[in-house]
């Protein structure tokens, strides 16, 4: 997505947002104007940098280690049939179970900071990249491993020098599904139980009547989940070149 299609988006979204403000006269508490959010941003430019900061926080922190799992995970299952027979059933039952029911859960355990968000986050995005990885890895062309076999390559040769590289792709893709979900698994614990975030700064300001600061944190955390997007999709588009 070009820089100046998101710009041209933006303007067009904000002009349809002023309409509706102007067709339906609607209470400033109940869809306050464009210009009046923009005021409650700039007031409150300190308080929505400091939890903008958690949020990000736990999302950077929870992205990194949601990959490492499912890029190690994925590739536990590629090479050992007894993992296959094992895990990958528990791994897709798992997806049964509504991740966003284990918030509570995760605040009862882990309390109401950073680590219950952390984790959520990682579990949002952990089957998306597990899986996505684990399709590349087992998608080969049969005729490159026929002749690594002949040649006389060895498991962790094929792995590290077919397999790996032709799956870059499918892991960019998860890597973009991972970007879109990881704020959403952040915000979601925010909601359930925190004291620090965008997500618990939205429900504050809802509490206190305060719609105009509510969609201030929204469009922060909106331009947050384009801008993280938009940086690990140049990353995708390294991992597609560099498997070419």
């Amino acid at each position: 997505m070009k820089r100046l299609d998101i710009l041209w988006s933006g303007i067009f979204g904000v002009m349809i947002w002023q309409a509706v403000v102007w067709i339906t006269d609607a209470p400033h508490f109940i869809l306050p104007s464009p210009l009046r959010v923009l005021g409650a941003a700039y007031d409150s430019r300190a308080l929505i940098g400091e939890h903008a900061i958690v949020t990000a926080t736990e999302v950077f922190i929870g992205l990194a280690i949601g990959v490492v799992l499912g890029v190690l995970t994925a590739i536990g299952l590629a090479v050992s049939p007894t993992a296959r027979r094992l895990f990958l059933p528990i791994l897709v039952f798992t997806q049964a179970v509504p991740v966003f029911a284990l918030a509570p859960i995760l605040t009862l355990w882990l309390g109401y900071g950073i680590g219950g968000k952390i984790v959520m986050t990682v579990l949002i995005i952990y089957f998306p990249i597990t899986s996505s990885f684990y399709d590349g890895l087992t998608r080969v062309e049969n005729n490159l491993l026929d002749l690594a076999q002949t040649m006389g390559a060895t498991k962790t040769q094929i792995m590290r020098r077919i397999r790996i590289p032709s799956a870059l792709p499918s892991l960019g893709s998860g890597l973009r599904l991972a970007a879109v979900y990881a704020p959403i698994g952040a915000v979601i614990g925010e909601w359930v139980g925190s004291s620090k975030g965008l997500g618990y700064l939205m429900l504050l300001a809802n509490g206190r009547a305060k719609t105009d600061l509510m969609f201030a944190s929204l469009i922060v955390l909106a331009i947050f989940a384009v801008s993280l997007h938009a940086l690990v999709g140049k990353i995708a588009d390294r991992l597609d070149e560099y498997s070419r």
